[in-house]
């Protein structure tokens, strides 16, 4: 397990440079400058700001100082969404609320979305997978920023009655300010979950093992949720490590639709105001947690089957 774990943060390293290095090409390939605006300053003033920045060097010196102060922590600072404030402050300031939000829903997309994964299966054939299907499929094939239009629609509408949750997001007003943003980011993982869960329970069921279950008399409760659920969840742990990762990070849409001050929001502004460090300091951060979850899935395969070799010789 060191071994292994030795050389996915190895792999890890090389991926987060790769990642940053594309990350940068890209955001420099495009034309623009962080101080053009309404008010564009003067020709000397924006030589003044590339020189205090950094940004007057060939591009491959500003990749290998960026690159350098990285590996020591240091992302740089806003250029213009919080004027000189070290991106770390900012990833650590807005995270925590995102992270909230992306987790109470994947939270209930987990607990509802295996369950009817498991009810599909169970009743394959009858109208109730009929109309679980039909429901995933059209969550699958919606946006979230479709569902959060939707959700706006219906309780920012005419009708004073469904005015129960805000559509703007407000902290102090405790949990109900969490409802909209939550189903509508947790939606799309909710359905996916579902219609993976029912195929793998579909294969799980037809398997050997599950037939002598029946034939020792096991009733259908153990045989789906001891037996056949814990390799039904392979496949779904798969797909959930580094979607918990994009939730956590923010829901880009989501969040500017709802106006929540999170890093998802930060994340997009920062790309219209071309603040080049706080760009690179979310993508950095992203990958970075796309590749932890990813780790940590492996790490379930474990859990859920001991069969499962992390490395050669691993029993």
């Amino acid at each position: 397990m060191a071994k292994y774990t030795i050389k996915r943060l190895l792999m890890a390293i090389i991926t987060l440079l790769i990642v940053a290095s594309i990350t940068f090409a890209l955001m420099n390939s495009i034309p623009g400058s962080p101080w053009l605006s309404e008010k564009t300053p003067s020709q000397a003033t924006i030589d003044a700001l590339n020189e205090k920045y950094g940004l007057d060097q060939p591009g491959i010196v500003q990749l290998g100082k960026y690159l350098g102060n990285l590996v020591q922590g240091d992302m740089g600072v806003s250029l213009k969404m919080q004027k000189n404030r070290p991106v770390t402050d900012i990833i650590r300031e807005m995270f925590p609320l995102s992270a909230k939000i992306g987790f109470f829903a994947i939270l209930w997309a987990i607990i509802v979305g295996i369950p009817l994964g498991c009810l599909a299966a169970y009743h394959r054939g009858k109208w109730v997978d009929s109309v679980l299907r039909v429901i995933c499929t059209i969550g699958i094939s919606m946006p979230s920023f479709v569902v959060a239009s939707l959700l706006l629609s219906t309780f920012a509408g005419k009708n004073e009655a469904l005015r129960v949750f805000p559509t703007i997001f407000d902290a102090s007003l405790g949990f109900r300010t969490y409802v909209l943003p939550c189903f509508a980011l947790g939606f799309y993982p909710m359905c996916y979950v579902a219609r993976q869960t029912r195929s793998s329970m579909l294969d799980a069921l037809g398997q050997d093992y599950i037939k002598t279950a029946r034939a020792k008399g096991l009733k259908s409760g153990p045989i789906i949720f001891k037996h056949a659920l814990r390799n039904a969840l392979i496949p779904v742990i798969t797909y959930l490590g580094p979607q918990i990762a994009f939730v956590f990070c923010g829901g880009f849409v989501v969040e500017t639709v709802f106006s929540i001050p999170g890093l998802g929001r930060y994340f997009i502004q920062s790309i219209i105001n071309r603040d080049y460090p706080l760009i690179m300091g979310t993508t950095i951060f992203l990958a970075a947690f796309i590749i932890l979850m990813n780790f940590l899935v492996d790490v379930l395969y474990k859990v859920v089957d001991p069969r499962i070799q992390l490395e050669k010789g691993d029993n």
